[in-house]
């Protein structure tokens, strides 16, 4: 009889239930370390063997040694075979988890690829693969050479956030200079690169042991910096499956993934289309499963529920078992959600049999659409667009800082 297993899943987050869910369905001994001020969220109790709580929403050495700390006492009598961070923020706990005790899985160096930007621009460039001209901010002759080499505007970003959140956009040396100069001691957590128009794609991956086993490419119709610095209703759609984009993408994204050193993880990755020459540029990845309900569209569109299969990949690999990958299937699907003017959007005028899924989240309204035809659904997210600017759509500033 195979031994069962103990998993140390970290979310500071609420997020991924399905993951927790699978993971002890698999038969493991399932521990979520966790906010304090998450504890009442409606985690899948049933699935939890035991939670343990972080008092402090930062990752200062303090925090992170009360971490430490905990565990180690915990470890006397709990044994952990596997950690595995359901989100951004978490990768570098969990990756600090696995040095310290000496658990197998992605390390700090490697986990550096999936959270700092910097060091995924770097990479990628040592790699051969495009990015769009960028600078650290380390050194103000160098800092000065890339705005006078590069044409405005550009982004200043933060390092180690998520989404959009914390970032700049500036149209001038100037401007640039004294958002840089604001940032004061935090300077070096930050990076400048060019801004450049064009088409942006999100690529939503399972890999194995170095091997890519399952991907499914998608285009923002409206990207999430747009909509968090704009206002807009976020928009995402399957891209054509026998297309020369989708094809390029897929090339890339394995690329990408190799150079980062991935092995075996769901990740979810951007990359743009340049307007001004059509090539592919990498902008970012992650060793996780894509926030904003990205699970939900490559679910209908695929049948692979990534969180689930993420489970079952990383119980099969502690077990040394082997892992197969359910059927894919090939659906269009396309998904929009907004922020809501009211705490619960009535959405009973939206009818159609197209819908497999709308949002249940106070002050949003949204939907996920399927079809055999791409070109339906995207009829129907310009239709749900005019409607829920009309009826529903609120806005709010992007936040400074991640809010849990």
């Amino acid at each position: 009889m195979t031994q069962p297993l103990s998993f140390l899943c970290i979310s500071t987050y609420f997020k991924g239930e399905a993951f927790l869910k699978a993971c002890k369905e698999a038969g493991n001994t399932v521990y979520l370390l966790t906010y304090e001020k998450l504890a009442d969220q409606p985690w899948p109790r049933d699935a939890v063997d035991e939670f343990f709580y972080l008092p402090s929403q930062d990752n200062s050495s303090q925090n992170l040694d009360v971490m430490i700390t905990g565990l180690a006492h915990t470890m006397r009598s709990c044994r952990i075979d596997r950690v595995v961070a359901l989100d951004d923020f978490d990768v570098e706990k969990a990756a600090l988890v696995r040095e310290t005790f000496r658990i197998p899985g992605m390390g700090q160096t490697t986990a550096r690829f999936f959270r700092d930007k910097l060091a995924m621009r770097m990479r990628a460039a040592a790699e051969g693969i495009r990015v769009p001209a960028f600078s650290s901010l380390f050194h103000d002759e160098t800092i000065t050479e890339f705005l006078r080499s590069t044409e405005a505007p550009w982004l200043i970003k933060p390092r180690s956030e998520a989404s959009a959140t914390g970032i700049k956009k500036v149209h001038s040396l100037d401007e640039a200079w004294q958002v840089i100069h604001s940032l004061g001691d935090h300077r070096h957590q930050f990076l400048i690169e060019q801004f450049r128009p064009g088409r942006v794609f999100h690529v939503d991956s399972l890999s194995l042991n170095g091997q890519v086993l399952f991907t499914r490419a998608s285009q923002y119709l409206a990207t999430p910096m747009e909509v968090a610095h704009g206002g807009g209703v976020f928009r995402t759609a399957i891209l054509p499956f026998d297309s020369d984009e989708a094809r390029s993408l897929y090339a890339l994204n394995e690329a990408v993934l190799r150079a980062f050193r991935m092995q075996s993880s769901a990740s979810h990755s951007e990359y743009i289309r340049g307007d001004h020459d059509g090539e592919y540029y990498f902008l970012e990845t992650s060793s996780r499963v894509g926030g904003a309900n990205i699970a939900e569209l490559v679910e209908a569109s695929s049948g692979i529920n990534l969180w689930r299969e993420w489970a079952q990949l990383e119980t099969s690999l502690a077990r040394d078992e082997a892992y197969e990958l359910p059927d894919v299937q090939n659906h269009y699907a396309g998904l929009i959600i907004s922020l809501a003017r009211q705490q619960w959007p009535n959405t009973d005028g939206f009818s159609d049999a197209e819908i497999v899924w709308r949002i249940n989240k106070e002050y949003h309204v949204g939907f996920l659409v399927k079809s055999p035809a791409r070109e339906r659904v995207l009829h129907l997210l310009d239709d749900y667009m005019e409607r829920i600017y009309r009826d529903y759509h609120a806005s709010a500033p992007v936040p400074d800082k991640p809010t849990n």
